[in-house]
């Protein structure tokens, strides 16, 4: 049997790619983008916004939580969700680091010739 190997990488490249890949559906990076549209916590259904059943949507908002890129907390026979603002900071600091390393160096850009 096979174990991943994620301990040889930085506890940084690790959370990027947590988030990457909880990001690589639309359906969540739609409900982010919809939470970030209300500047509050929405207790309604967020379901009637997207185009997706309500099992869906519940199953992207689960996946969105268990990477605490969105919090839900439970009033009544509501939930409550809210984007958990200071780690989308710190993401998105993460990301803009690693995309100005990635493009930064000598690399092929899109009108060079590759050195290989």
């Amino acid at each position: 049997m096979t174990h991943a190997k994620t301990a040889a990488f930085t506890e940084e490249q690790q959370q990027l790619a947590r988030v990457a890949k909880g990001l690589a559906h639309p359906a969540r990076v739609a409900i982010i983008q919809f939470l970030a549209s209300k500047k509050t916590c929405i207790s309604g259904d967020i379901a009637a916004e997207l185009p997706l059943s309500r099992t869906t949507v519940s199953q992207h908002l689960q996946e969105l939580k268990a990477l605490d890129l969105i919090r839900g907390e439970i009033d009544g026979l509501t939930v409550c969700y809210c984007l958990n603002t200071k780690l989308l900071l710190e993401v998105q600091q993460q990301f803009t680091a690693f995309f100005i390393e990635a493009t930064s160096g000598a690399a092929c850009g899109p009108d060079d010739t590759c050195a290989c």
